[in-house]
């Protein structure tokens, strides 16, 4: 049975179509971009050649716009873009504290808590307090550097790759990659053993 959101949803939905104010084919052409085409699989793509390719990597961190744009990613939300890279002593954190400024053809629409006051003001406030609510615990010795998105300029997190993955294929490492880990509020776990062939 759909949750009580979800059935907000549809009942919504239901009555925009019945008034003419929503075209459910370009409701579906809308839903489907953003499945298929925009999404956190596209910034997935750009952190799985940055770990494969280290020349991608280094233009990746040098010129992220330019670098995305090779891949094919980039337009509107998407056209001003830095990465920042998490290293063993410094893990980057990412927030709009304005807004939710969020680069959308990396990571898809962004989620509920991205675009809370709570998180907009304690990321800043506390962020290793944040990290640690979405299960993430730091090493004290490890740096937090925590990002302001704007309207100019917005970043993707290159997370750390996973130890025991240097043999995975570029699309096996993308799979692993999250959203989260691109925003900086976790971490990209290895696969389970006998999870890739």
């Amino acid at each position: 049975m759909p949750s009580d959101p979800a059935l907000r949803v549809m009942a919504l939905e239901s009555l925009l179509v019945e008034k003419g104010l929503v075209d459910p084919e370009a409701l579906d052409a809308l839903v489907d971009a953003y499945e298929h085409r925009i999404g956190p699989h596209n910034g997935a793509r750009v952190v799985a050649r940055a770990w494969k390719d280290p020349a991608y990597k280094a233009r990746l961190l040098t010129d992220a716009t330019a670098a995305i744009a090779e891949l094919g990613f980039g337009g509107l939300q998407g056209e001003h873009m830095m990465a920042v890279e998490n290293t063993p002593m410094v893990h980057n954190l990412v927030v709009c504290t304005l807004c939710s400024c969020y680069p959308y053809p990396l990571l898809g629409l962004p989620p509920v808590w991205y675009k809370s006051a709570a998180y907009r003001s304690r990321a800043v406030i506390d962020p290793r307090g944040v990290l640690r609510e979405f299960g993430l615990e730091l090493p004290a010795e490890t740096q937090v550097r925590v990002w302001d998105s704007t309207a100019e300029l917005r970043y993707l997190v290159l997370p750390e790759q996973p130890e025991g993955t240097d043999d995975m294929s570029e699309e096996q490492l993308a799979s692993l990659v999250t959203r989260d880990a691109m925003i900086g509020v976790g971490q990209v776990a290895p696969p389970l053993a006998g999870e890739v062939a």
